[in-house]
């Protein structure tokens, strides 16, 4: 009787000791580290998954919560409107960026997401510099997080292209950086300092592009281990000056005039890898020396990897050059991780991980297995349009353009002739239905009038603004995309354009895989709620419950 008295007293021991032991996590983040792939579809990622190393996305997945059904609810899908869902929480009917350009019928200009011409370059050439959030009407988290702290959380956006480091910031932001294709360096604008810091400096100083473009882009792994890729070489690609196989001579490419060195094209950088590898040092360095994560308020980063993006509008998104990007992604995800390990601790960072947007497959590809596709070609069907029009209404011009799915009338004209705009926008969709390629055309007039419960009018109505979208919305079909010199592109509100991976990590993330419908638009709102500061004033998302277990 002792001896079952002095086992079961161990035992109570072990497990009050066990209990007192378990891991609680902090109250709030330290850091919150927002990852956002421009051009990334689920279903790349699954294609991947046999010849990815654990340490990372693998890692994300497995140890976090890996939402695999997480979709765009709105028509345009684009590299703007996608990070401002993300950082808002809040349809582009609402914040605004309803596409990456619009057409200002008054002004008769394209507007372009992130112009602001009362700003001036910091650290970089002037013409790149005119840029900031003006444009976005609403508040993202990270203006949340800012305000409820008075200040106090510090907040970053990166990444290649200026609209991605600059909406996923915020208004409020610190801080963001954006690649100067002139200088390849880094740059910011006068809305957040006058000057570049001195850290950025030493790192531009390092002149990091010239050496990335010295050395070719040749295969990470054997070009036989991708999976599910078309041939190295194919007539079907665009390719990269002209190239369509490796390596890549990014040296001689990058190089103009007949001498080496004599004045390098940085652009080709962007078009490169190469590109995240420059991003993730951007944002290893500004964790060190912006502190952040080192006290008790939450701090947010943004990082945002595009080379997908240009490497999938170049060569398809079953390219070997594509998957090549999403290898080496994947490495710069694991040196994040690490960081994250080293610094701070799992425990004390959320990170998520999401893509922008997909991509459509490339028509002559879906062709080859008698999947329905094709070009639109846009020339041609506004010239049919322009004299449709003059038929009905007599000569003028009264069409001012297509822009990103969107057509744009001569309202002036329109007024003056003393002509239903209404009308003319339904004769317009009416004819604009008929061509190849054209799965529905919608007057935008009917978006405000009706409120649709789903589908595709659905998706046209979230991505309609009464003062920035045109008059009449067109969704090309399945397998369709608008044809430009690209081979391919993502505009649509199908699947492949619609469906990305969505994986939460670190602090209160356990690991599960949810498949029940989510959106982007729940991100924005799901991390205003786990960190406890409001939500955007226009947010419409729900909360991931998943993770408040």
């Amino acid at each position: 009787m002792k001896r079952v008295t002095t086992l079961i007293y161990l035992l109570a021991i072990t497990i009050y000791s066990s209990a007192q032991s378990a891991y609680i996590p902090p109250d709030k983040p330290k850091l919150v580290i927002g990852i956002v792939v421009e051009q990334l579809r689920y279903d790349q990622l699954e294609r991947i998954w046999d010849i990815l190393p654990a340490n990372g996305l693998k890692r994300m997945i497995n140890e976090g919560t890996y939402y695999r059904n997480a979709s765009i609810d709105y028509l345009s899908t684009q590299a703007g409107p996608g990070f401002a869902t993300i950082s808002t929480g809040a349809s582009p009917s609402a914040h605004g960026i309803t596409s990456d350009s619009w057409f200002h019928p008054f002004n008769n200009e394209m507007i372009y997401c992130v112009q602001d011409a009362s700003v001036n370059a910091v650290g970089g050439s002037f013409e790149t510099g005119l840029f900031s959030p003006v444009n976005l009407l609403s508040s993202s988290f990270s203006d949340e997080l800012q305000m409820s702290s008075c200040g106090g959380a510090k907040v970053y956006g990166i990444g290649i292209r200026e609209m991605s480091a600059i909406i996923t910031a915020g208004h409020a932001a610190d801080g963001a950086f954006w690649y100067d294709d002139r200088t390849g360096t880094w740059m910011s604008s006068t809305y957040y300092a006058s000057t570049l810091p001195l850290w950025l400096m030493d790192l531009n100083a390092m002149l990091l592009p010239g050496q990335y473009l010295n050395q070719p882009w040749q295969p990470i792994l054997d070009p036989a281990s991708y999976p599910g890729c078309q041939p190295d070489s194919s007539d079907l690609e665009r390719g990269l000056n002209g190239q369509t196989w490796f390596p890549y001579d990014l040296k001689t490419m990058s190089t103009k005039g007949k001498l080496l060195n004599v004045t390098r094209d940085y652009s080709i950088l962007r078009e490169t890898p190469f590109a995240d590898d420059f991003t993730t040092e951007l944002a290893l360095r500004l964790i060190d020396n912006e502190q952040l994560g080192q006290d008790d308020i939450t701090d947010f980063l943004a990082v945002t990897y595009s080379a997908t993006d240009y490497a999938g509008h170049r060569f398809g998104p079953s390219s070997v050059e594509v998957a090549d990007a999403l290898v080496r992604l994947d490495r710069n995800i694991g040196k994040l991780l690490d960081k994250i390990d080293k610094s701070l601790g799992k425990k004390n960072v959320l990170v998520y991980f999401v893509s922008a947007h997909g991509v459509s497959e490339i028509p002559a590809v879906l062709k080859q297995s008698r999947v329905p596709s094709g070009y639109f070609m846009l020339n041609q069907s506004l010239q049919l349009l322009r004299s449709y029009l003059n038929a009905v209404y007599g000569k003028g011009d009264w069409v001012k353009g297509f822009y990103d799915s969107q057509i744009f009338l001569n309202r002036a004209l329109i007024e003056d002739a003393n002509i239903n705009l209404e009308d003319m926008q339904k004769k317009v969709a009416r004819f604009m239905v008929q061509f190849s390629g054209i799965a529905s055309a919608a007057p935008t007039s009917s978006f405000e009038m009706s409120d649709f419960a789903g589908g595709l009018l659905r998706k046209m109505s979230n991505s309609y603004s009464q003062q920035r979208s045109g008059d009449v919305m067109i969704a090309l079909n399945p397998g369709w995309v608008e044809k430009t010199d690209n081979v391919t592109g993502h505009n649509s509100p199908w699947e492949y354009d619609c469906h990305v991976p969505l994986i939460w990590f670190g602090w209160t993330a356990s690991k599960a895989s949810v498949t029940r419908s989510v959106s982007t638009r729940d991100i924005a709102t799901t991390l205003s709620v786990l960190c406890k500061v409001p939500m955007p004033n226009a947010a419409s998302g729900e909360p991931l419950h998943e993770l408040f277990r």
